[in-house]
């Protein structure tokens, strides 16, 4: 199996339950991993051998974008759509890190991981 992923893409968005957090924003930190068998020769050095995670940043970027009260819908959305996108993906597994949750005391992320087996 190959693996393809992305660590730690950081956004500035506006998901939170409390309306005040729909307003103000955080920073969030998005990891992927998916894994694929290669059913084509990888050696040919060819991006269309492969996972092009260009295409996954875009992905995450634009769902990034649309304000949510939980960030397990932000996971959903995404996992939704690289499937869409990439149909002989095996297993994807989205991260995401909420930065400085608004907590009574210090509390450096809230964390969510969604995972997708085919």
């Amino acid at each position: 199996m190959i693996n393809v992923a992305l660590e730690g893409a950081e956004f500035y968005a506006y998901h939170g339950f409390y309306p005040e957090e729909q307003v103000i924003g955080t920073h969030f930190l998005v990891d992927i991993q998916v894994g694929f068998y290669a059913e084509i020769d990888v050696e040919k050095d060819n991006l269309s051998n492969t996972v092009n995670y260009e295409v996954l940043y875009a992905i995450i970027d634009d769902e990034m974008k649309h304000t949510r009260k939980v960030i397990e819908s932000v996971a959903q959305a995404i996992l939704n759509r690289i499937t869409t996108e990439f149909i002989f993906i095996e297993t994807a597994v989205v991260t995401i890190k909420k930065q400085n949750p608004p907590f009574r005391g210090p509390l450096k992320q809230s964390v969510i991981t969604l995972s997708y087996h085919k």
